[in-house]
């Protein structure tokens, strides 16, 4: 586990802030090397504060902090750039990948691989068009991180080769298995799997069962607890006139 004590200049994002006392922010933060940690930023609400502006969601920060409580104090917080501003769908999956970190990722585990997924996702959404694959990729990194590896090319049931013609079910503690005549929905094709391996979701039907499946499994993980940004995308859906 990571010092403690101090930290200086750890590259970070910031996950979650809300108002604390007077003028301060409480803040969720991930970083490199120490995890998910939390801090208070003293005075960072205040006209004069030098936090003003800079203690943004969804950008690359430099972070400094002292403390050895379970909230740490924000020394200092510098900008590095390089990360295109979110907007409309790509701003909802932003926040969508901050709670499923807030949600599932342990405090204080430092977790470097998805640092880097969680870096490069948010790059991605910010310059490509397709979020699909972005967040089904994500998705499979935190599990993975978590020591949720999901198996996408052998029946967990006998070892054999997933038939890209034949229809799975995915059980979230052993893996895909061959789907008999009375399995229950959802089922999962043999062709989404090996696409999911290879991270290939030009197919609009491996699109579609893919993130059934992933919303599945991530809410297993979640014990079947809702997630906020789910609800605000559906509700934004609701309000958009029909076609």
């Amino acid at each position: 586990m990571a010092d403690r004590s101090r930290q200086e200049t750890r590259e970070s994002y910031i996950l979650h802030g809300r108002a604390y006392r007077e003028t301060s922010l409480l803040l969720d933060v991930v970083s490199r090397g120490c995890g998910r940690i939390s801090m208070v930023a003293r005075a960072a609400r205040s006209p004069r504060s030098p936090l003003r502006g800079v203690l943004l969601a969804f950008q690359p920060l430099a972070l400094s902090w002292f403390g050895k409580g379970e909230v740490r104090t924000l020394a200092r917080a510098e900008w590095t750039g390089g990360q295109p501003l979110l907007r409309g769908e790509a701003l909802l999956c932003g926040f969508y990948l901050n709670e499923l970190l807030l949600r599932l990722l342990p405090r204080e585990d430092p977790h470097d691989a998805l640092f880097e997924c969680y870096r490069d996702a948010l790059g991605r959404l910010g310059s490509e068009g397709g979020s699909a694959p972005t967040l089904r990729s994500f998705e499979k990194a935190l599990l993975k991180e978590l020591g949720y590896a999901m198996s996408f090319e052998r029946d967990s049931a006998n070892g054999s080769a997933i038939d890209p013609a034949k229809n799975y079910v995915y059980d979230p503690e052993r893996g895909p298995i061959e789907a008999n005549r009375a399995a229950a929905e959802p089922l999962v094709s043999g062709r989404t799997l090996l696409d999911m391996a290879r991270d290939d979701y030009d197919d609009p039907r491996t699109q579609q069962q893919a993130k059934a499946l992933m919303r599945a499994l991530i809410n297993h993980r979640l014990e079947y607890r809702p997630l906020r940004s789910r609800q605000v995308f559906r509700d934004l859906l609701a309000l958009q006139p029909a076609a």
